[in-house]
């Protein structure tokens, strides 16, 4: 079993910056690629970044490309997303997700495990 705690949410204009953090509770946190996602209201949660085992790897949705930075530190258990320049659009909960597999990172059907999210909300 992983629980995964989100924190690091909160309002900020546009052009600002948050990072989140995602607390992994689980033995063999490198045993499991992370990702984010995010879900405004009334829309179908949507991937945002993944990272790998390791973090060798990591993948972005185009819309955060080049804004957004996902990392991981396995020796904390924690997974983080840095977003810079953040746009009204980016208003969402946002989602830490852990995976095994990961077979198809962008699908959130994919993951076996969620957290409880975070409000982030960009103003104009």
């Amino acid at each position: 079993q992983v629980q995964l705690v989100e924190s690091g949410g909160g309002s900020v204009q546009a052009g600002g910056s948050l990072r989140l953090s995602c607390a992994a509770s689980v033995r063999t946190f490198s045993s499991y690629a992370m990702a984010w996602f995010r879900q405004a209201p009334g829309k179908e949660r949507k991937f945002v970044a993944g990272v790998s085992w390791t973090g060798s790897t990591t993948y972005y949705a185009d819309s955060v490309k080049g804004r957004f930075t996902i990392s991981r530190d396995n020796a904390n258990n924690t997974v983080y997303l840095q977003m810079n320049s953040l746009k009204p659009d980016d208003s969402a909960v946002y989602y830490c997700a852990a995976d095994s597999r990961w077979s198809d990172y962008e699908n959130r059907y994919e993951y076996d495990y969620w957290g409880q999210g975070t409000q982030v909300t960009v103003s104009s």
